[in-house]
């Protein structure tokens, strides 16, 4: 594993970086929301929420109590190859950084019926905690890049997967969206949040597609379809952590796979908590041109 120390200490800051910083579209939306909100309580907790990011970032802390379970996208170029070896070197840097962050120890300890019923214990190394398995691309760039996501546990509880019939209108599809995120947002406490959107053929690929749409969300940039979720959600005035206010949805993220012929759309929905989506990039592998 010595000749893959570079990946794992690469894996191993991103992961850090995830969990304990902001990216900068981020930042710009939680000042925008700041200046616009007129509710004092709801200010408030935007600002504290930001404060909380800057310390965090500063320290190289957690963002949240809840550090999160650890989603990667690799992205692969044209002429670059994926090892065994480089896929090791990438879960033990996720090790080292869930060590470094550090991330909650909540890795359930036995196999099968133990693991469910949780009935072994937890193990305490923060880095037992597996990641989930790993999501693979194709890119245009002739290198290996890669995107991990620190996905916490209360947005996975309020989350949805499911059919929705479309009847040959979009509308009925935002709808259900809509209606889904109401419901899940008014549960979760931790807002204001990002609704991320996932549309496939499969209960696999929508959710594929809802973790592609995070990484390549900007929430300085809302398509049609974006905008319109979260400007029907903000009109709910569940606001910060539910005390009212303009800011229930900073923003939308939404990714279309192919679709079937079919009078069902699946979609996966997940109403990313205050700090989420917690990401960030690393480049493993980029080929040098000739």
């Amino acid at each position: 594993m010595e000749d893959y120390k570079e990946i794992i200490n690469k894996v191993s800051a991103a992961l850090v970086s995830a969990g304990s910083a902001f990216l900068p579209d981020k930042k710009a939306i939680y000042e925008r929301k700041i200046a616009e909100e007129k509710n004092e309580q709801a200010k408030w907790v935007l600002e504290t929420i930001l404060r909380n990011a800057e310390i965090a970032e500063k320290n190289r802390s957690p963002l949240c109590d809840d550090t999160g379970i650890p989603h990667l996208l690799l992205e692969v170029g044209p002429d670059c190859a994926i090892t065994g070896k480089m896929l090791e070197a990438i879960k033990e840097g996720v090790a080292q950084g869930l060590r470094k962050l550090p991330g909650r120890p909540m890795a359930v300890k036995g196999e099968g019926k133990a693991r469910i019923e949780q009935s072994l214990g937890l193990y305490e190394d923060p880095g037992a905690l597996e990641m989930a398995p790993i999501m693979i691309r194709n890119i245009d760039d002739n290198l290996i890049k890669l995107h991990i996501l620190m996905f916490g546990g209360g947005p996975e509880i309020r989350g949805k997967t499911y059919r929705v019939f479309h009847k040959h209108n979009v509308s009925n599809v935002i709808d259900e969206i809509v209606s889904w995120a109401a419901e899940g947002v008014s549960l979760l406490g931790c807002t204001p949040c990002t609704i991320a959107v996932g549309v496939g053929r499969s209960h696999y690929e929508a959710s594929a597609m809802m973790l592609q749409a995070l990484v390549e969300g900007d929430y300085g940039v809302q398509s049609e379809l974006e905008q319109e979720i979260t400007e029907r959600m903000n009109q709910s005035g569940i606001g910060p952590i539910g005390l009212g206010g303009a800011a229930t949805v900073l923003a939308t993220f939404i990714k279309i796979a192919p679709q079937r012929a079919s009078g069902v759309r699946i979609v996966c929905m997940r109403p990313c908590c205050c700090f989420e989506p917690r990401i960030a990039s690393t480049v493993l592998y980029e080929t040098i041109a000739e």
